[in-house]
């Protein structure tokens, strides 16, 4: 199977520049606030969103290099998602992540809190020392919608009566927004037409629900090991993904089950057996894979290399994680 490590091949070396950067960006702030984002820069990951600016800002380029202003970007968009991971992991009191002490389970909640806003207002600094209004836009409206997108989660607990258009809205929120604003803003800072950046933003936004959709698909299929979390933890905590509210149409008693909030014993494995058996995970999949089609048919405009190549597999890679 592809890695991402693979995928992101042609800019490895941004990669890794990137991350020495970002610690020298953070600055010599307060020491805990200093430790606790070092933490979190060298804890690994996959680096693919900034990874996507960067594929783009090369594949975008007449002779492949990568400017300084698109560099920036990428730092920017790697600071505004692990600042939403921190603040993520203290609403749902996760003690890891991929397998790393969660900043709050180092350090205490304020501190994790405080982090994310240390880094969520970094980025708007530099931010605004790109000088494009545009592009400030494009970030900004990033950071609304992830807060937008937690309250959302937050609202719609154990709500049997969401639709699947409030799923999809809170999804782009939380996961595409900022792969989508930050793919068009790429373009912004490569001078592209309108019908160009549209494809750009459409791109981002259905990778990012193929994602998500995939994830919420992995919550009932995979490993804890694989998913770095405890399996069927959104269920449990009253968040309604995909495979749930599509066997809800075919399995009317999980409603009863989730609203009643799994408070009798062996309410949750009832549940789990309900949307197990039935063509929920299924229809999931063929959601993510439409998706995901649409993702790569945006880039057909994009010139001939390897950034293109790179970018052309994300989609397939995105659903073999479900194999």
């Amino acid at each position: 199977m592809t890695t991402v490590a693979k995928l992101l091949q042609p800019v490895e070396s941004d990669l890794e520049n990137l991350l020495s950067d970002l610690r020298t960006l953070i600055g010599a702030g307060h020491p805990i606030l200093q430790a606790a984002a070092e933490h979190l820069f060298s804890a690994g990951g996959k680096r693919l969103r900034p990874g996507i600016v960067l594929l783009l800002a090369r594949a975008l380029d007449p002779i492949g290099e990568l400017g300084a202003r698109h560099r920036r970007l990428a730092e920017i968009t790697e600071m505004i998602h692990t600042a939403s991971l921190v603040h993520d992991d203290v609403v749902d009191e996760a003690d890891t992540r991929r397998g790393v002490p969660t900043v709050h389970s180092r350090f205490n909640s304020r501190v994790a809190v405080l982090a994310g806003d240390f880094l969520f207002a970094q980025s708007s600094w530099h931010l605004a020392n790109l000088d494009d209004l545009e592009v400030v836009k494009l970030l900004s409206r990033v950071i609304m919608d992830l807060a937008e997108g937690e309250i959302r989660q937050g609202l719609y607990r154990y709500d049997t009566g969401q639709s699947l258009e409030t799923y999809i809205e809170k999804s782009y929120c939380k996961t595409a927004s900022l792969i989508a604003n930050s793919a068009r803003a790429a373009g912004v800072l490569s001078d592209l037409p309108a019908d160009q950046l549209d494809l750009l933003h459409r791109f981002g936004r259905q990778l990012g629900l193929a994602f998500q959709v995939v994830d919420d698909i992995l919550d009932f299929t995979g490993s804890d090991a694989q998913l770095g979390k405890p399996a069927a933890s959104d269920l449990a905590s009253g968040t309604l993904t995909a495979p749930v509210l599509f066997a809800m149409e075919e399995q009317p008693s999980l409603a009863g089950l989730i609203e009643r909030e799994f408070s009798q014993s062996g309410d949750l494995d009832q549940a789990l057996a309900l949307v197990r058996s039935s063509r929920g995970i299924q229809r999931s999949r063929a959601m993510a894979e439409e998706m995901a089609r649409e993702a790569g048919a945006c880039l057909s405009f994009l010139p001939m290399g390897s950034a293109r190549d790179a970018l052309l597999d994300l989609p397939e890679f995105v659903l073999s994680r479900l194999y």
